[in-house]
C-alpha cells in the first residue's frame, strides 16, 4: 500500500542544537501517528525533541478511514483540505516533516502494513486513565512488534 498523498515540510522554528549522537541517520525515523489534532500537536513535539536527539526524521502518519458505501479512492473530506490541514499541523513540528495519507477501511490494518518492522512510533495521549482509542491502537501496534511512546497527558 502506497501513500495517496506524501509532502515535505520544514521546520516553522528549528529546536536547539542537542549533543550529537553521529551524523545523520537516515534508517531511523519515528512514525506519529494522527488521532486527534491537540494530541498530535503534543506527540509531535515529543518526536520533535527524540528525532533532533537521535538524528532521525519525523513521518506523520494519517490514515484516513473511508466508508465502505464509498470507494477506497473516494474519501468523504476531500484530499486537497485534508493536506492543507496537515501541511498547517505539519508546520508546527521543529524539524522536517513528511505527511503520509493513507486511505484505508482499518486505521491499524493499514498502519501494520505501511510502517517498517520494530518502527518506533509515537502517540498523542488524551490524558484519560479510561481506555482510550489511542491506548488501544497503542495496544494493537505493540503486539504487531512496534515501539510505541506515549506524548502529553
Amino acid at each position: 500500500m502506497l501513500p495517496v498523498l506524501e509532502k515535505h515540510f520544514g521546520p516553522a522554528a528549528k529546536l536547539p542544537e542537542g549533543p550529537a549522537a553521529g551524523e545523520a541517520n537516515s534508517e531511523l525515523n519515528i512514525a506519529v501517528i494522527f488521532t486527534s489534532i491537540p494530541s498530535t500537536l503534543s506527540a509531535l513535539r515529543t518526536a520533535a525533541i527524540l528525532a533532533n536527539r537521535l538524528r532521525a526524521s519525523v513521518n506523520l502518519m494519517v490514515p484516513q478511514v473511508v466508508p465502505y458505501p464509498l470507494p477506497l479512492h473516494t474519501p468523504p473530506v476531500p484530499l486537497d483540505f485534508t493536506e492543507r490541514r496537515f501541511r498547517v499541523l505539519a508546520e508546527e513540528c521543529p524539524v522536517e516533516t513528511t505527511v503520509r495519507i493513507y486511505l484505508c477501511r482499518d486505521r491499524v490494518e493499514a498502519l501494520t502494513a505501511v510502517l517498517r518492522p520494530h518502527s518506533l512510533i509515537v502517540i498523542g495521549n488524551g490524558g484519560s486513565w479510561w481506555p482510550s482509542e489511542e491506548k488501544r491502537m497503542a495496544r494493537k501496534l505493540r503486539r504487531a512488534g512496534h515501539e510505541v511512546v506515549f506524548a502529553g497527558g
